[in-house]
This record gives C-alpha cells, structure tokens and sequence, in this order.
C-alpha cells in the first residue's frame, strides 16, 4: 500500500460502482457516503469517523479499524471477523449492525451506545470492559465469550449462558436477568 490519505472528508460519495482506493485513511471522515455491497479489503482506516453510512454487507477482509467511530451508520452483515485485528479499536453510536460477526475478536474496552444488534454473532470475542448502552441484543450469540466487567443494564432482550461465558463483575438490570436464566426453562413473574 502506497497511498497516504489524511485530514480529508469525504461528504456523500457513493463507493458501490467506484471503489474507494486503497489506501492508509489517516483521521479522515466519511458523512453519508454508500458503502453497500461494496468491497473495502486491505484499507487502513486510523482515526476515522463514519456518519450516517451504509456499509451493510460490504466486504472487509484485511481492513484495519484503529481507534474509528461509527455513528448512524447501517453496517447489516458485516464480518467484523474477517479485518485485520491488529490495534483493532471500534465504537458504535446509534448504528444498526444486525446480522454482523465479531467472532473471536478482542474488542476490550468497545462501546456499543444505542445499537440494534439482533442476531449478532460473539462468539469467543473478548468484550471485557465494554459497554452496551441502551441495545437491542435479540437472538446474538454468546458462546465462550468473555464478559467480564460488562455493563449491559441499559440493554434488553440478551440471552447468555452463565455457565459457558466469562461473567466475573459483569453489570445486568433486574428487568432483564431472564436472559440469564433462559436454560433453565423456569418461568419468572
């Protein structure tokens, strides 16, 4: 990778027929620009900020996302799973990211603010010390995921199994800890 890019702001760019070029984006923002579908691979993204995007399904193998926010955006299936992990550092306000795979990620210390995250693959991710604000968790898996030190008492329709995930100092509401109890198939009133 040759190409260099800081401080620029990309307002409204469509990248589905033109892809955005391959590059290191160094403190770079995106508003309203259309990702759908559109292949990202093997880009840099360092200090960016994502706004209002649609990024749902777009392919993101070897993509690096180092200390990047994404507000409002539509990231529908994205494979989270398949970027470049290294300094891996990612927050999310008001986005929907349904469908998408954090699988076996470390993503300590990630703030989730307001997200839909319905059938959100964790599995053996390392959320240790972060934060779901207000989210709509319905049917993600949490499988051998650790858990340790999360705050999810804002957040609703969760189900983990106690026994399977890392939960030591984990923070749930009283409203919604039959998410935790769903394997025992007893009735809460």
């Amino acid at each position: 990778m040759n190409n260099f890019i800081e401080g620029e702001n990309y307002n409204g760019n469509d990248f589905t027929q033109n892809r955005l070029v391959i590059a290191e984006y160094d403190n770079c923002t995106f508003n309203n620009c259309n990702f759908l579908d559109s292949d990202i691979s093997n880009i840099t993204f360092i200090e960016c900020e994502f706004n209002d995007c649609n990024m749902s399904n777009a392919r993101i193998e070897h993509t690096a996302f180092q200390d990047v926010n994404f507000s409002n955006c539509k990231q529908l299936g994205l494979k989270f799973n398949e970027c470049n992990d290294f300094l891996l550092s990612i927050n999310f306000t008001d986005c929907q990211l349904n469908f998408s795979s954090f699988y076996q990620l470390k993503l300590t210390q990630t703030t989730f603010d307001n997200c839909k995250l319905q059938e959100v693959d964790f599995t053996e991710a390392n959320l240790s010390k972060s934060k779901f604000y207000k989210c709509d968790l319905k049917r993600s898996i949490f499988n051998t995921t650790n858990l340790e030190q999360v705050d999810f008492r804002s957040s609703i329709n969760y189900t983990l199994d106690p026994d399977n995930n890392k939960l030591k100092k984990a923070k749930f509401s009283i409203n919604e800890i039959h998410g935790l109890l769903t394997k025992y198939n007893i009735i809460i009133e």
